[in-house]
């Protein structure tokens, strides 16, 4: 049967006190929509449709490249009027249509495939994903037959006292025959204090033509809806729990789940050790036993097998297999790091390749460069790439040694197997097998401190 989805993303959030759309906000690192989005497509479901009003061009540019479709919504009056927005989307289709919020990003993949089913299975013209909660104060109740069939959606302030017993829930997520939604949208009104379009209303209408609404409660925490900073903070401490479950069950440690930070879309290989404070963003790849220390964040780098990173920064690049990296390395955009590399303490690295056993231990800047195997780096060396307008590259070639405090002026090519004296500054190229010395030579002045008076004994 041919199933699509709608995906309500029109409103302001006003509680979240803030200028990005609420849909926007991101859980474990990813917009909410954007992961109600993931999971959709998770279930085999590609035609999905985005209804926008409140910041759409923001909403729209952060999901392009999800391959959906939207709507407008204009004005926002109502979740009814939301699917009224989507009409064009559902013409000429035959099938089932599942509605979901943007902004509950916590809904699984095994709970929207069992939702679908359960609807399809029962022949409901519509089904209504519930929760049993123990204080459903202020939300629509559940009424159901004798058959457990839906008999009525019924807002809290019009409970009778039974009714008012009732803990079952509307989530606001919906199933729906297509035929039979699109011949009953216009008969919604907005003839209610609010002066708004009640998808629950459908409901009603249903039923009045005698066709079966059925109902299917999941755990409440799937269908929390995100409309303040703290109901976010309380998404992401369920998701990061979550998260973290998934990659503990595949192998790897985390000392301490509650004080890591793992995106949604990161992968890490089993044998894998994570000690607290670790941020790992976006579409990072953490390969088989790598030992993550405290306090590190990488975002969207691949990190080989065997790596140890301690309290450093990872951004878009590769580390190779057994290298070492920090404490207090920067390794910024574009990098490309060999195998059993070291690069350590106050180390930058920006837009270069370094070769397999290269050794980068401390206080050095290397931007815009190619350098080579086996080669050594003293403390203090600075690669000057950048003279104010232009960036410039350097290469150095394998083997080559590279003395303490150490300036190489761009563009330069240093080749293999030679040495850099200390304290020399570069700015020619220095051929095979030379050692290159670029510093004024020494001269004492004998009595220089009597002299000028400076003697302290």
């Amino acid at each position: 049967m041919y199933q699509s989805a709608i995906i309500l993303a029109a409103g302001k959030g006003k509680r979240m006190k803030s200028k990005l759309p609420k849909v926007l906000h991101k859980v474990c690192g990813k917009e909410m929509v954007n992961q109600v989005i993931d999971t959709i497509k998770k279930c085999d479901i590609e035609d999905v449709n985005l209804i926008i009003g409140n910041g759409a061009e923001e909403v729209e540019k952060a999901t392009k490249d999800r391959n959906i479709t939207y709507s407008i919504q204009e004005e926002q009056l109502g979740t009814g009027h939301a699917l009224k927005c989507s009409r064009n989307f559902l013409e000429g289709k035959v099938g089932v249509v599942a509605v979901f919020t943007g902004d509950a990003p916590l809904i699984t993949e095994s709970t929207i495939r069992k939702f679908i089913h359960y609807h399809i299975d029962n022949g409901f013209k519509a089904t209504i994903l519930t929760s049993l909660v123990d204080d459903p104060t202020g939300y629509g109740r559940i009424i159901r037959n004798e058959n457990g069939e839906v008999e009525k959606i019924v807002e809290h302030k019009d409970c009778t006292l039974e009714e008012l017993k009732v803990n079952e829930i509307n989530s606001g997520m919906y199933c729906f025959e297509i035929k039979e939604l699109l011949e009953n949208l216009d008969k919604l009104n907005n003839n209610n204090s609010q002066k708004e379009y009640y998808l629950t209303d459908i409901i009603e209408i249903l039923k009045s033509m005698g066709y079966r609404v059925g109902a299917i409660n999941v755990d409440e925490e799937e269908v929390k809806g995100i409309n303040s900073r703290v109901q976010l903070a309380e998404a992401e401490e369920i998701m990061k729990l979550r998260v973290n479950n998934i990659h503990m069950e595949n192998g790897v440690t985390i000392i301490d789940p509650k004080n890591t930070y793992i995106g949604i879309d990161v992968q890490i290989g089993s044998d894998t050790v994570i000690y607290p404070g670790n941020i790992l963003e976006g579409k990072t790849i953490i390969k088989e036993g790598c030992t993550l220390y405290a306090n590190s964040r990488i975002k969207d780098s691949i990190i080989e097998d065997g790596v140890t990173v301690q309290n450093s920064v990872i951004l878009e690049s590769k580390i190779g297999k057994n290298t070492t990296v920090g404490p207090f390395a920067y390794i910024r955009p574009e990098s490309n790091i060999g195998e059993s590399v070291r690069i350590g303490d106050f180390v930058e690295v920006k837009k270069s390749t370094i070769g397999n056993n290269t050794k980068v231990s401390h206080l050095t800047y290397i931007g815009d460069a190619e350098i080579g195997k086996d080669c050594n780096f003293g403390c203090g060396t600075v690669i000057v790439n950048y003279d104010g307008k232009n960036k410039y590259k350097t290469i150095i070639g394998d083997n080559s040694f590279i003395g303490c405090n150490v300036n190489l002026v761009s563009p330069i090519e240093i080749e293999s197997n030679t040495y850099i004296a200390a304290g020399s500054t570069i700015t020619k190229k220095v051929p095979s097998g030379a050692l290159a010395v670029a510093r004024a030579k020494q001269s004492n002045k004998e009595n220089w401190v009597k002299i000028k008076g400076l003697n302290k004994e």
